[in-house]
């Protein structure tokens, strides 16, 4: 039996995965639903620096929980009694966090780290954006800040 629950927990965890793809977007070009149509404040200013980074990947608690079930089924079928049980949820436990970091690490994205001297005020700022609009030190940029987010786009 414990073969046919590994498996259903298997497929969980895959099918769970593939909806992962569907994740919100960190793109300064993608606007999600909550900011159409509303106001935006515009500053002015001029790129600083701009430096790759990597965005963490997301965890999705569907394939954190299949990693748990998975682990919970292979752990408890060693030993047997109590022995099997305390294996059961020391391989829950390790399925779960093991679940977790290969999402943290597979999941990653290309960023820009853009920092922005503002014309107004001199002050200085840096946003964190994917890496899909080309951006160098000396560009005349706009900074958008509304609905939650800000954002970095050519002048």
């Amino acid at each position: 039996m414990v073969n046919k629950y590994a498996g259903m927990a298997l497929i969980a965890a895959l099918s769970a995965g593939m909806l992962t793809g569907c994740a919100s977007s960190d793109s300064a070009a993608v606007y999600s639903k909550s900011q159409m149509r509303q106001a935006q404040t515009v500053r002015f200013g001029t790129v600083v620096s701009v430096n790759q980074v990597k965005m963490e990947g997301q965890n999705n608690e569907l394939i954190t929980l299949g990693g748990t079930a998975l682990g919970g089924l292979a752990g408890s079928s060693i030993g047997g009694g109590k022995g099997s049980i305390a294996a059961g949820i020391v391989g829950a436990m390790a399925g779960g966090l093991g679940a977790q970091a290969a999402q943290r690490n597979m999941g990653g994205k290309n960023a820009l780290e853009v920092t922005v001297r503002l014309d107004e005020s001199g002050k200085m700022l840096s946003i964190v954006q994917e890496a899909d609009i080309a951006l160098s030190a000396g560009q005349r940029v706009r900074v958008l800040s509304g609905g939650g987010s800000d954002r970095v786009v050519p002048n």
